[in-house]
């Protein structure tokens, strides 16, 4: 009986259901051509979505940063006064052949590297000794911190403009504490060292903080068992400053003489408001003072030559190209050496 139900059930086909005919026959199947398209937007946005987020970037730096740079290098090939910038007249590098032989470019190019000096070395000299003191644990450490970074919050002109009766020659307080030295009052504008000096102090009081934070912040990513291996090895505290901190932060170091580079390329509040604003002297009445900022704008607002504006501005964008190649170069040489 077994065997042969067994048998009969073998033997039996499996009942088809029939279809109904009121459900679509593509119903629960992708068609092809969906199942195509939705892959291409996958594709799309798997491989094209880290391009739309930095999409912003590129259309804000080519409006306000690519498109003027290009402008600007135009009007360097014309002679372009400002109130008929609609009719240029090409020069080509005339404006360029110019500017070589003016000595006032010489003369600014010379002011703006020694203003630089003068102020980027004890910048970021104290700047590196006072990151290194607030490097250490102790009380008040945010206040201190936070008050570093007062200066660079101050207005470029609300600086210059304190410093400058500061340094003024008949009632200013730095003369007033020369004096008690014995020292003769010194006309610090029309000097053109003493001039330079006081920019320089500008300069230095605004940055030295903002510069000091960036030190702070690479000492403190320095690991704690590169000092204590030191300690054990008997080195003191002043070794370890320039056997661990220095090594440790020299990408940072590199960083800051880049920025204040640039910073003293660029420099053109502080020697404005210096010599008494727009309506006075800019950079002295021997130009003692002037740098490749104050020239430019003597050339286009005060000589409407828009032309020969924009060469000044692209020899100090030349300017930088090279401090920087300069820089690749040192940095690549002392990486072989090492």
């Amino acid at each position: 009986m077994s065997t042969r139900t067994s048998t009969a059930a073998a033997g039996r086909q499996p009942t088809k259901i029939p279809a109904d005919p009121s459900r679509p026959a593509h119903v629960g199947r992708q068609p092809r051509k969906d199942r195509r398209w939705s892959g291409l937007l996958h594709r799309l946005d798997v491989n094209g979505a880290p391009y739309a987020f930095i999409v912003p970037f590129f259309v804000v730096f080519a409006a306000f940063s690519l498109y003027p740079l290009l402008y600007t290098a135009w009007i360097s090939l014309h002679r372009a006064e400002l109130a008929t910038m609609d009719l240029m007249e090409w020069v080509a590098l005339d404006n360029y052949t110019a500017l070589a032989q003016d000595d006032r470019f010489w003369n600014a190019l010379a002011n703006t590297f020694t203003i630089g000096v003068l102020s980027a070395v004890p910048q970021l000299l104290m700047a590196l000794g006072l990151a290194h003191l607030l490097n250490y644990r102790m009380r008040g450490s945010t206040f201190f911190r936070v008050a570093t970074l007062t200066p660079y919050a101050t207005s470029v002109g609300a600086a210059a403009l304190v410093f400058t009766m500061l340094f003024e020659r008949d009632f200013g307080m730095i003369n007033w504490l020369l004096s008690l030295f014995g020292f003769d009052h010194v006309d610090w504008e029309s000097n053109k060292w003493a001039a330079q000096i006081a920019i320089s102090t500008i300069v230095i009081w605004r940055w030295t903080g903002y510069n000091a934070l960036l030190y702070l912040a690479a000492m403190q990513a320095i690991p704690l068992d590169r000092y204590e291996a030191a300690a054990i090895d008997g080195a003191s505290r002043w070794q370890q400053f320039l056997k661990v901190t220095i090594p440790g932060i020299r990408p940072t170091i590199v960083f800051t003489i880049v920025l204040s580079t640039i910073g003293s390329t660029q420099l053109f509040g502080e020697p404005l408001i210096f010599g008494q604003g727009p309506n006075g002297i800019t950079g002295g009445a021997d130009n003692q003072y002037q740098t490749l900022g104050l020239l430019l704008y003597e050339e286009g607002w005060k000589n409407y030559q828009m032309g020969r504006a924009a060469t000044v501005a692209w020899a100090m964008f030349l300017l930088l190209v090279l401090v920087f190649a300069a820089q690749r170069l040192l940095k690549r040489r002392s990486a072989r050496s090492s």
